[in-house]
């Protein structure tokens, strides 16, 4: 692409424009929507960790199918239509208060429906980027979103709390839902059309679910990642539960307070999403994963500390640096996902991996609300903190734990499916045994899992191996760590 790269791409822009507006919004109703229980409805600790496990309830009851069905269907009416029935469901919670009629099982019915929208709109959003950028441009289209998401979640917070500090959390809400009708409004102007999805390849709908669980738990890589992930979610959604009580009720905090305080942690995401391309392609893929999740784990543990005074500096390091490596780490493994799934699979995949990792946040909040009652706020964002930390061994003990040790990089290439040559199964990893782990390398090198050892700053050509993947023999090579585009690995909604 010419010099600036999708800054040239003028359907990026609108992709971008939209969501970056989107994820503004979206960043003030994170912040409005459980206010708006706890100022207005006096919601109880165990009630908003029923409000956070609706957030994404859909996403375990639903999250597999739509998969399927988002497969079967171009993307962009789909992002449109969820964008729009976002903003309605939203309307309804001011109307509600407006007249006097906000009730908390009406909030808990917005939410939920909410929820199933974006399903649909966050598993299209991330097969989608492919389709618009190419692959080669998807580290590229990746990090920009994800950047605007970043200056969305120090913004967002901040416009959120002094909304609900000037006028009500009910106004709050309402702008959130004026940001989706603007994204709406961008991805309607999108020119590139896709192809129609090829309906020789429609199956039952139970055989297209099978084919994206067989795709991501036939891949040892995208199974550690959705373990990883569906562990660390759990705790991060208890954490979410009482985090907001914990700054109004135990260290006194008022709404403005927050959203500043939440802004200034968030910067460091900002940050993350600037240096990311440049520290993974020093590092390497396997190795910055694993080192982005512990750097992360470890920064909330600062968080229990938070106090008034001083105290309230724990709140924003933990925040800041937890916050970078999260958008790190989500910039590398999204890009992965995105670079090695065929086209025709990736709704499925992307399901199937939302479904593993975000299915566990509803258990997560009703476990936050659980132990905020029964142990103490401070003591539950302590449990949660070393929570957060331990499932980074689901990635230790999968193939990029040798490929961190020897300092190899992965093979970035679409897959025929997720299940590999006999020469990568599971037992690459034995504890205390390096020889073993050296050898398990080597096979994964040959088998195309693994590519080139990484580090030095030029991109370096990993071949792909020479075993076939299913009777399909993967290219000659791919640029290891490139500094390509990136589509917001975090995806909208989330």
């Amino acid at each position: 692409m010419a010099d600036g790269g999708l800054w040239r791409h003028r359907d990026f822009r609108r992709l971008w424009i939209g969501d970056s507006l989107s994820q503004l919004g979206t960043q003030i109703g994170v912040l409005a929507v459980p206010l708006v229980a706890i100022t207005e409805l006096d919601a109880t600790t165990f009630q908003l960790g029923v409000l956070v496990a609706l957030q994404t309830a859909a996403f375990l009851v639903i999250g597999l199918p739509a998969g399927a069905w988002c497969d079967r269907m171009r993307k962009r009416p789909v992002l449109i239509a969820a964008d729009l029935v976002r903003a309605a469901l939203l309307l309804t919670i001011p109307a509600a208060a407006l007249l006097d009629r906000l009730t908390l099982p009406h909030l808990y019915a917005v939410v939920a429906a909410h929820g199933i929208a974006t399903v649909f709109f966050d598993v299209s959003y991330q097969s989608y980027l492919p389709h618009l950028v190419g692959r080669e441009h998807l580290v590229d289209g990746n990090g920009k979103l994800e950047a605007s998401r970043t200056v969305a979640h120090a913004a967002g917070p901040a416009a959120g709390g002094y909304l609900v500090q000037w006028f009500t959390a009910s106004v709050a809400v309402a702008a959130d839902a004026v940001s989706f009708v603007w994204s709406a409004l961008w991805l309607s102007r999108i020119k590139v059309r896709e192809a129609p999805p090829d309906r020789a390849r429609r199956a039952p709908l139970r055989a297209e679910i099978a084919d994206g669980l067989r795709f991501v738990f036939g891949n040892p890589i995208l199974r550690a990642l959705a373990l990883q992930g569906a562990c660390a979610v759990l705790f991060i959604g208890a954490s979410q539960a009482v985090l907001l009580p914990f700054l109004v009720r135990t260290v006194g905090l008022s709404p403005g307070a927050i959203g500043l305080l939440s802004a200034l942690g968030s910067l460091g995401a900002v940050g993350g999403a600037l240096v990311t391309t440049r520290l993974t392609r020093r590092l390497g893929r396997a190795r910055a994963m694993i080192g982005y999740i512990v750097v992360a784990g470890s920064a909330s543990l600062l968080i229990p500390l938070t106090a008034p005074g001083w105290r309230l500096a724990f709140l924003v390091v933990g925040e800041m640096v937890m916050m970078a490596f999260i958008v790190a780490f989500n910039v590398v493994q999204v890009s992965y996902r995105q670079t090695i799934c065929p086209d025709h699979l990736l709704g499925r995949m992307n399901a199937t991996m939302r479904f593993v990792m975000w299915g566990t946040t509803p258990l997560g909040g009703l476990l936050g609300g659980l132990l905020g009652t029964a142990v103490g706020l401070r003591n539950t964002l302590w449990i949660t903190g070393v929570g957060t930390l331990l499932p980074v061994l689901w990635l230790v003990f999968s193939p990029l734990g040798p490929a961190a040790l020897r300092g190899v990089e992965l093979a970035m290439e679409p897959t025929a499916s997720g299940l590999r040559s006999e020469a990568t199964r599971e037992d690459v990893v034995t504890e205390g045994s390096m020889a073993r782990a050296s050898g398990a390398s080597a096979s994964l090198q040959q088998s195309g899992i693994l590519g080139q050892r990484a580090g030095g700053d030029e991109p370096q050509h990993v071949g792909a191996g020479a075993g076939p993947v299913d009777g399909v023999r993967l290219g000659q090579g791919v640029a290891g760590p490139v500094e390509q585009g990136e589509h917001g690995a975090g995806v909208p909604g989330q």
